[in-house]
């Protein structure tokens, strides 16, 4: 069996079902307690064996693709469930400590405008729903939401409408769950199982100074998702080509370049200047964001003398408080990589809330939110 490797793999069923093929569907729609992936993972079966995605990381894949080619012999769409409790779950490995269920159905041709709709959305970087009926004659049928409009249909259109009306609100939260209806789409009832992907805008990392930390952070940073951009005042730093292959450059002091944009909890600035009169007004630019993570390289005394400074600039200690400086768990980094590990690293954690122990030593769940 072939397998396909892509950051989307929607893309590549939507390309599978433009060149005439058969698609199978399988979506991770809900997990109890521990699983290596979180609801909304995909894996894709075409009918030439080929395959896209995974949904739980290697655990049950190989049970999926039979599920999948009883579909393609003309199954039903079906939800089916794996977990350690099972005698099912041993044979497919499942050793996550959890339980997962996820639907498979195969995708219409008619499917196939509401999964590019999605698509072209996310390559916009633009927020996103995909809504997927789970059971009744339409289990299977899709409806994406974008912010340019509505395409596809669940079949009802009082469904359609509920479904519209509440897609926003599962991205504004960034989840991704089961929602059910009544039989005719009210929003009271438990008939009409929808499962809603949420997908969220990029989130933005802003790096403000042209050095090598800058493009170590910015390769990897971009690797798990974030839209990178690296800023600095002086043009001869920043003409290098080696920024403009792993970000997008931007020449502009940080105080102008950060006053026109949003940021919210999942963005970053990174301050990696080493100079008063950019990193100054770069943190007090930040510190007025409401960018999730805010973090400044340099000694510990660099950082002592930059809060003196920054104190007698007006800045209280509740908003000093925010910035992480030096920046990154202290995993004894010397290089640029390693360094741009060791601040990702603590970028992740001040995100989900964990102190960035050794797994061992710690009890919580594995997986943040399991």
């Amino acid at each position: 069996m072939e397998n396909v490797s892509t950051s989307q793999p929607g893309r590549i069923a939507s390309e599978w079902l433009a060149e005439g093929r058969r698609v199978v569907a399988a979506t991770l729609i809900d997990r109890i307690g521990s699983s290596p992936l979180d609801p909304g993972a995909e894996m894709f079966f075409d009918d030439r064996g080929r395959v896209e995605g995974t949904v739980t990381g290697g655990c049950v894949e190989s049970a999926l693709a039979e599920e999948a080619g009883e579909v393609f012999d003309g199954g039903a769409p079906r939800i089916v469930s794996y977990g350690v409790s099972d005698g099912e779950a041993a044979s497919v490995g499942l050793m996550c400590g959890g339980t997962v269920r996820v639907f498979l159905s195969e995708l219409k041709p008619e499917f196939n405008a509401a999964l590019s709709a999605a698509t072209r959305a996310r390559d916009r970087g633009e927020p996103v729903a995909v809504a997927t009926l789970l059971a009744g004659p339409d289990a299977g049928s899709k409806l994406t939401v974008t912010e340019q409009g509505t395409v596809g249909s669940l079949g009802i259109d009082l469904l359609d409408h509920n479904v519209e009306r509440e897609s926003h609100g599962f991205v504004d939260e960034g989840t991704s769950r089961v929602r059910s209806y009544g039989s005719g789409g009210e929003v009271m009832g438990d008939d009409l199982p929808v499962f809603f992907q949420s997908f969220q805008r990029p989130p933005e990392m802003l790096i403000y100074g042209a050095i090598d930390y800058s493009v170590a952070l910015a390769r990897i940073a971009r690797e798990i998702g974030y839209r990178v951009s690296i800023c600095d005042a002086r043009p001869p730093f920043a003409a290098g080509r080696r920024f403009a292959e792993v970000a997008e450059v931007v020449v502009d002091w940080p105080d102008d370049d950060l006053k026109d944009r949003k940021l919210g909890s999942r963005d970053a600035v990174l301050v990696f200047t080493h100079d008063p009169k950019f990193d100054e007004p770069a943190l007090i630019g930040a510190l007025a964001s409401g960018a999730g993570y805010i973090g400044a390289l340099g000694s510990r005394k660099t950082h002592s003398d930059r809060v003196e400074r920054l104190r007698q600039a007006g800045v209280d200690d509740d908003r000093l408080a925010r910035i992480h400086a030096p920046c990154g768990l202290d995993l004894g980094a010397r290089t640029p990589e390693e360094t741009a590990i060791s601040i990702l690293a603590e970028i992740v954690a001040s995100r989900t809330g964990r102190g960035g122990e050794p797994l061992r030593d710690s009890d919580l769940p594995i997986h943040a939110g399991g």
